[in-house]
């Protein structure tokens, strides 16, 4: 990917946590550094389908993922955070992070559902397109864009 696209990912989630996360910009930045393992991770991705087909998928550690959903629920900073409500506010987080990705392809086409696991499956022809490192607050957070062949 050019570097023209990797600012357009970038300001994609800029503009998503501002809108969906933090109600400002500036919590998201660039991440700055060697990028560390994510211990305890947990993966949201959602698949593109038609002239384009591909992956858009966000990594970050199941407790940033926790604070995620507790900032998009508007939950305390304590609140307990359910399975159920992980998977809805991460899934719809990489929903339309994916969705203004798929904005941006020449060909129009269909999103699939968003998915959320411990890990990305493995899809047979996946390229790795371009990865962001992005801090969220300090955390990491991984957004990934996959080609399949």
């Amino acid at each position: 990917m050019s570097d023209t696209a990797v600012d357009q990912m970038y300001a994609i989630a800029e503009q998503v946590f501002s809108a969906m996360i933090d109600g400002d910009v500036g919590p998201l930045q660039p991440w700055l550094g060697d990028v560390p393992p994510i211990v305890d991770p947990i993966v949201g991705w959602v698949d593109a389908h038609g002239g384009w087909t591909g992956r858009a998928a966000l990594t970050t550690s199941r407790p940033v993922a926790h604070d995620l959903t507790r900032a998009l629920l508007h939950l305390g900073p304590h609140e307990e955070v359910d399975t159920e409500d992980l998977v809805d506010a991460y899934g719809e987080l990489v929903n339309v992070v994916g969705g203004n990705f798929k904005a941006l392809l020449p060909t129009s086409g269909t999103l699939g559902l968003p998915m959320v696991a411990d890990v990305l499956p493995d899809v047979v022809g996946a390229v790795p397109m371009e990865g962001l490192n992005l801090a969220w607050r300090g955390h990491l957070i991984v957004v990934s864009i996959w080609m399949f062949g």
